[in-house]
């Protein structure tokens, strides 16, 4: 089989350039993929189409459906074309819902077997992943709030200990180096380490942990940022590290934990064993897997009981340490919850931007706009300059930036601007990231200790695909967790394509304004601060229904 890359250059397969970027953004998550022969992106299952029938089915469609129709895609499988309207979504789709008391990674498994279901993961299954670089943001900034709030703003000369160097994890070091710290990063895989070697997101590798402790100990020492890729098991490289006494500044882990059978290796199971045994003994399989996160997350309690600063990086690994006994699992904090909520509060999330054209200096001309209009926002600013320094392209050139309310409009509306005006060679598609501020709900990971009490209604991501669709985008998506994380989340995704055009401004507008107009009236609707003022600032339109109860009982 040939191997997948998105189509560069302007010519068109489909007819018109919407079509043309929802194919060239599926070609891309397949160009970024990583297991493209099994369309597996990431996560161990996240697949951008059900299976190979499905994904040509899907190709086929795209090039043939007009502006006045709309792809319907049920967990990867396209099953018709509607007639409906150019205002309305050009692809609309559900990935992995499954009905609550049958929500349980047994039945999705059951299901998946039969071919019935997919996981798309986040942006896996709605083609929405740039490759690392669309976590990598996320991570550096996770990195940076713990610098600020521990270690008086400054990583250099502290050591990171993580593990996970898959689709998600791989951003790990890179993030670090960026912050200033030494990062360690196990992964029983090779083949992870060397492809983020390849990409420029690893500097070392090792399969010996006195080496890799030697080259860390040195950089910590003369503070200079680095990062080792250990092959490894961390459930057993961590445990070893406590009874060396060694502690870490920092500590969390990225591997793919959520899922006991296709994700996390087990101790004593080389990656060939775990491939069998997913067939032939699941059970076991699975048994093993929770065990040795038990050990791993043991160790890291031990950790953060020493002093380290310790973090759940969104991957579930408490929820399956604590069904494996560990029942102070959950005294480790998570990521969202403890450094990024108020950024959320105020729908400030990873927006994303990817040149169709595939011309990178169309992503470099983005960056100085931003750099220059965007002044006053320091956090979007600083990670510009910092990508430009480290951060590769990966497939079609993209960026990712963290922006809020009114600043993501602002931004497309001005690329599309520049692609009208020929400033870029072509149009350029956005998209965000589903942990976004109303686009998730998932009770151990974003949603986690709301204020209200509110962490497990999944209304919001419900209301925010039908807003997305209301508000005139390209594509839309709904998804829920598969494999581990059945059960457990749900979440919306969506895109946008500037094609140069008016239409294209009134679809950019509307959809942006009102996407995060939701995020704030989320966290706004749960108490928070930062919500309630960002609705005052920005004039955004809320019912406080409080005060009216109040209002009703005075008059």
């Amino acid at each position: 089989m040939a191997e997948i890359k998105a189509q560069r250059g302007l010519a068109l397969r489909c007819k018109g350039w919407r079509q043309e970027a929802l194919l060239r953004l599926l070609e891309n998550v397949m160009e970024n993929a990583e297991d493209q022969s099994q369309l597996i992106v990431y996560g161990a299952l996240g697949k951008s189409a059900r299976n190979w029938p499905s994904y040509r089915a899907i190709v086929a469609a795209l090039k043939t459906i007009a502006e006045d129709e709309t792809l319907i895609i049920q967990s990867g499988k396209p099953i018709g074309i509607i007639k409906t309207h150019v205002n309305a979504p050009l692809v609309i789709m559900a990935n992995g819902n499954i009905v609550g008391q049958w929500a349980n990674s047994d039945h999705f498994y059951q299901l998946q077997h039969k071919g019935l279901i997919c996981w798309g993961g986040l942006t896996a299954g709605d083609w929405q992943y740039i490759g690392s670089q669309g976590v990598i943001q996320g991570t550096y900034e996770i990195f940076q709030t713990i610098a600020r709030q521990h270690f008086n703003a400054d990583l250099k000369g502290r050591f990171i200990l993580t593990a996970g160097l898959g689709g998600m994890g791989g951003s790990q070091p890179l993030a670090g180096v960026m912050a200033g710290a030494a990062i360690l990063c196990v992964d029983v895989n090779e083949a992870h380490i060397d492809k983020r070697i390849e990409s420029g997101y690893l500097q070392k590798k090792t399969n010996q942990l006195d080496q890799a402790l030697e080259w860390i100990d040195e950089a910590v020492k003369q503070k200079k940022s680095l990062s080792v890729g250990l092959i490894g098991n961390a459930a057993e490289i961590y445990p070893e590290l406590l009874k060396r006494g060694l502690v870490p500044d920092i500590v969390s882990d990225q591997t793919a934990a959520h899922d006991l059978v296709y994700g996390y290796v087990p101790i004593g199971y080389s990656i060939d064993a775990v491939e069998r045994a997913r067939t032939e003994q699941p059970k076991a399989l699975e048994k093993a897997a929770g065990e040795s996160i038990a050990k791993e997350v043991t160790a890291m309690l031990a950790f953060k009981e020493k002093g380290s600063i310790v973090f759940d990086n969104g991957n579930n690994i408490r929820t399956q340490a604590a069904k494996y006994g560990v029942k102070d699992a959950f005294k480790i904090d998570i990521f969202t919850e403890a450094f990024l909520r108020p950024l959320f509060a105020r729908a400030i999330g990873p927006f994303r931007w990817i040149a169709l054209s595939g011309d990178p200096e169309d992503i470099k001309k983005i960056d100085r706009f931003i750099l220059d209009e965007f002044a006053d926002n320091q956090i979007v600013t600083n990670w510009i300059r910092l990508a430009n320094q480290y951060v590769p392209f990966q497939g079609l050139p993209a960026r990712i930036g963290w922006l809020g309310h009114g600043e993501r409009t602002r931004l497309a509306l001005a690329v599309n601007e520049m692609v009208r005006k020929g400033v870029l060679t072509g149009p350029v598609a956005f998209t965000r990231d589903h942990l976004d501020a109303g686009a998730m709900t998932h009770p151990n990971i974003m949603t986690e200790k709301m204020k209200d009490g509110s962490d497990a209604i999944t209304d919001w991501p419900l209301l925010n695909a039908m807003v997305n669709c209301s508000s005139m985008a390209d594509l839309v998506a709904i998804h829920s967790g598969g494999g581990g994380y059945t059960g457990y989340m749900q979440s919306a995704g969506v895109t946008l394509v500037a094609d140069g055009t008016e239409q294209a401004d009134a679809r950019l507008k509307c959809t942006f304004d009102n996407d995060t107009t939701l995020g704030v009236l989320r966290y706004a609707d749960a108490g928070y601060a930062e919500s309630l003022d960002e609705v005052e600032k920005k004039g955004i339109h809320r019912i406080d229904t409080e005060q009216l109860k109040e209002e009703n009982q005075n008059a």
